[in-house]
């Protein structure tokens, strides 16, 4: 894009184009990778971005390339990395044990970031030796193999019980358990605020290389590269930092890094003193983004992970995006210098944002199904569809219990609302105030088996409270009914037609 125009916004419009999608398409992705084979749209994701890679190098080759075009392949090929982030990201808790998750986070970053070192400095002599094309062409190339890995990678996959999620109510489940999730919302509005200001050396990097310190394409793979080799310096400090500082402390001090080596960027005459600034940028980066990734792997169950990690990446990356733009809409009016100082001073503030949104330490919580619900056999003929189903349980509370009997039932409000519940509600009696009655909607009959098959070991926790708290002669029982509308249309001579007086 700088051999093309010389507009700072520009420039950093490629970094925008290319989270943007990821913002725009990943709930869907996310959506995608809990209901269908993620290998699969690994694949297909793979194929896709090769396809548009192979594309960007002969319109690169033909010399017909313009800024918006590029753009837009920019843009598609951040549709490919939209769909292919949330299934394989989910495929890490596939792969190893939830004692390695973040682990294998961490190695898997630092597989990123060696790359990040080692291939735009590639890129960059690529450019320099043969042209843009060339660059293009072989990025196409490197597609092959991970298409290849994948194809003959087999994973063993559980049949599923229950038909599929349709795709808005899968979205919508998503959203309703991310949203019923106190720690997720935090990770969520910490990833949005540093993916904002933390873009500022992405979308702005390229005119730094040009224009502050007069270089060229390679000087700017350099750069990259020192980002890179600083995000791998933080990747092999990770797991120490971690067990030393507590989670909400490691992203301050994320934050604070990352806005002195902006700052250093911003100041810096030469590449020695920009290269060493991105290195503590890189590492700060990945201490961040790796713990907030960690964190929501280590709050979410298995059959809602791709949605959360699709909502996080939706938060980070739709942050990534609107700044850029915002960035190189200040570096075109105050100069790039400016525009990383401003940077700075944000992700000072985004440290001073924990006192609001502090990150919570990694939950110890088994997120493994239950596995204790038995589906009850019924005397109607239901199928599947067969809705909407209204669920009543009875409890009988002691008058001095109601106070813990109503926190108790704070919490089993959510966890209901968070695995499906709609229109919650809880009733005491009038004429009998030791019984409660609590009351829940599911549409179908599908939606209250996938409801129950839904609870976690950690939300058994609540429920034995409950029970404690009965003081029934048997179990709390539980009524399952189904709607019926019995009233018709014309119910009474006030809603009937007038008679016609003219026969």
């Amino acid at each position: 894009m700088t051999s093309l125009t010389s507009s700072h916004g520009m420039v950093a419009l490629v970094q925008a184009s290319n989270t943007l999608p990821i913002m725009v398409f990943s709930l869907v992705a996310g959506a995608l990778a809990d209901s269908f084979d993620r290998r699969r749209i690994l694949i297909a994701a793979q194929v896709f971005m090769l396809a548009v890679s192979a594309a960007l190098a002969l319109t690169a080759w033909a010399g017909v390339l313009s800024p918006w075009g590029l753009l837009a392949f920019t843009f598609l090929l951040g549709s490919g990395v939209a769909l292919y982030n949330p299934s394989w990201q989910a495929s890490m808790g596939d792969i190893v044990p939830r004692s390695d998750l973040s682990a294998a986070v961490s190695l898997n970053s630092m597989g990123f970031n060696l790359m990040r070192s080692v291939g735009p400095a590639l890129g960059g002599a690529l450019v320099a030796l043969a042209g843009a094309a060339a660059a293009f062409g072989v990025n196409a190339l490197s597609y092959l193999p991970t298409i290849w890995s994948l194809i003959r990678w087999q994973p063993e996959t559980a049949p599923a019980r229950l038909p599929r999620e349709p795709l808005g109510q899968a979205l919508g489940a998503g959203l309703r358990y991310v949203s019923m999730s106190p720690n997720l919302m935090r990770v969520m509005g910490r990833a949005a605020l540093f993916g904002f200001a933390a873009s500022s050396v992405l979308a702005l990097l390229p005119s730094v290389a040009r224009d502050m310190l007069g270089g060229t394409a390679l000087t700017y793979g350099m750069l990259l590269g020192f980002f890179g080799l600083g995000a791998i310096g933080g990747v092999a400090v990770n797991s120490r930092v971690r067990a030393r500082f507590a989670n909400e402390k490691v992203v301050v001090g994320a934050f604070a890094g990352f806005a002195l080596g902006v700052a250093g960027l911003a100041l810096g005459t030469h590449i020695a003193v920009s290269g060493a600034a991105l290195m503590v940028a890189g590492a700060c980066w990945v201490l961040a983004l790796s713990l907030f990734n960690v964190s929501v792997q280590l709050s979410t169950p298995r059959w809602v992970v791709g949605r959360a990690l699709s909502f996080y990446q939706t938060s980070v990356f739709g942050g990534m995006a609107a700044g850029s733009w915002c960035w190189g809409l200040l570096a075109d009016a105050r100069g790039p210098e400016q525009a990383l100082l401003a940077a700075s001073g944000l992700l000072l503030l985004g440290a001073a944002a924990g006192r609001w949104l502090p990150l919570a330490e990694f939950g110890t919580l088994d997120l493994d199904p239950l596995g204790r619900f038995r589906e009850p056999e019924l005397r109607l003929d239901l199928r599947g569809r067969s809705g909407p189903i209204m669920v009543m349980v009875e409890y009988r509370i002691a008058q001095e219990d109601t106070e813990a009997f109503l926190a108790l039932m704070q919490i089993r409000r959510r966890i209901r609302i968070r695995d499906g519940a709609r229109q919650w509600a809880l009733l005491r009696d009038l004429e009998d105030p030791d019984t409660w009655t609590e009351s829940y909607h599911v549409p179908t009959w599908v939606d209250y088996l996938r409801h129950n098959e839904r609870r976690t070991k950690a939300d058994l926790d609540s429920y034995e409270a409950l029970l404690a708290l009965h003081r029934g002669p048997e179990r709390p029982r539980v009524h399952r009914m189904i709607e019926r509308q019995t009233v018709p249309l014309y119910d009474d001579m006030a809603l009937k037609p007038a008679p016609d007086i003219h026969h």
